[in-house]
């Protein structure tokens, strides 16, 4: 093989990344040995993260598509090995930026990433659905989008997504969140024995719980993070605004002012945590009949207009009413057939002003504008 040959070969491997962890085969080290013998025959050893790595064959048809086009080359053959203990310790530290210790990547000063806990102040209010439409209609509009479901004790969204029963890859304790429709996810269903077995967390282990999905997990570069909290505003609220100072909540609500009440509860924990109100969601809200058109307000009126007026009194911001969500019974059956409703039916009006929403959390550019820089003066 001749030098000219071989870094061919190299620069072809360096366009191949490796399918969950989406870095270079190169840069990952994971290229072991690459021979050409003297019929054009290459045989390429890459070392793979672990045993029994599910994308075994989507590294070998990605490397073949790569290398053999190459001139002097007939055929591309691999071998797969295992790295040891050093070399996946190199991956990880990689994968954390050079940082040994565990951190959470969004709590850097620096980190571009937008996250927003999605919370309300009482269950039932289509919280989770929302969540899981706002993140696949963002990734429909080129974002990079992961969800972190923080619901540790009614986590649903893997079965909104389709991911009931599967396992995130994991690299000793780091491991990849799993992906559906373009958005990246965790779920504390994801690491339980059954997925039917209940969670009896308390406080201090919820929080390390919290802390443990947020960083061991390779999330990648991304745009927007958004968090499934769950109702009310207890530990894990709590936890999120001390761990990721720069987080955002919107508040979801149904227009019922009982509702609404509970919600505006959830919008004032994360103001004590200095958190930023980015907005409000009122979910089920007016439809039109289907026999005569007028509108139906099962669930009431109001209630969103008061939360955002009420959270905007309190933080003396503009607090938006950011969505009014009508009512539809195939968000529901979206959910409950892992097809979330503006993948589905985009057309229907709550897909419509889900979407609408979705581009209004996701237009604000990435950016430090607002954050804090640690810099002081001094004269």
């Amino acid at each position: 093989m001749t030098n000219e040959l071989y870094a061919d070969i190299t620069r072809a491997l360096s366009g191949v990344s490796d399918p969950e962890l989406r870095r270079p085969l190169t840069e990952l080290d994971m290229v072991e040995s690459v021979v050409v013998d003297e019929a054009g025959v290459a045989t390429i050893g890459i070392r793979l993260t672990i045993a029994g790595c599910p994308m075994k064959d989507r590294l070998t048809a990605d490397v073949t598509a790569a290398v053999a086009p190459l001139a002097g080359i007939s055929k591309v053959n691999l071998t797969f090995t295992v790295m040891n203990e050093e070399q996946r310790g190199k991956v990880k530290s990689l994968l954390r930026g050079g940082a040994a210790e565990r951190f959470i990547p969004f709590a850097a000063p620096g980190s571009l990433t937008k996250v927003i806990g999605i919370a309300s102040g009482k269950g039932g209010v289509g919280k989770s659905s929302l969540t899981a439409n706002l993140a696949v209609a963002m990734a429909e509009q080129g974002q990079r989008v992961g969800i972190l479901d923080a619901d540790v004790y009614g986590h649903s969204i893997p079965r909104i997504l389709g991911l009931m029963g599967q396992r995130p890859t994991a690299i000793d304790q780091t491991f990849i969140p799993l992906e559906a429709f373009g958005v990246k996810c965790v779920s504390m269903e994801m690491f339980k024995p059954d997925r039917k077995d209940p969670v009896a967390y308390r406080g201090p282990l919820l929080h390390r719980v919290l802390e443990q999905l947020l960083a061991d997990a390779y999330w990648g570069d991304l745009d927007v993070l958004l968090l499934d909290l769950p109702p009310g505003t207890g530990d894990l609220a709590i936890s999120l605004g001390q761990m990721i100072p720069n987080s955002e909540l919107i508040v979801v609500t149904t227009p019922q002012i009982a509702a609404a009440e509970v919600a505006e509860r959830a919008g004032r924990i994360g103001h004590q945590l200095k958190q930023r109100i980015s907005g409000v969601i009122e979910n089920m809200s007016s439809f039109p009949c289907p026999h005569c058109g007028d509108p139906i307000d099962l669930f009431g009126t109001g209630g969103g207009e008061a939360t955002a007026t009420a959270l905007a009194q309190l933080t003396g911001t503009d607090v938006p009413l950011m969505a009014k969500i009508p009512f539809d019974v195939k968000l529901r059956e979206g959910g409950d057939k892992s097809l979330p409703l503006v993948l589905s039916d985009p057309d229907r009006p709550a897909s419509q002003a889900i979407v609408k929403a979705a581009r209004d959390i996701a237009g604000k550019p990435r950016g430090l504008v607002g954050m804090s820089l640690g810099i002081s003066s001094s004269r």
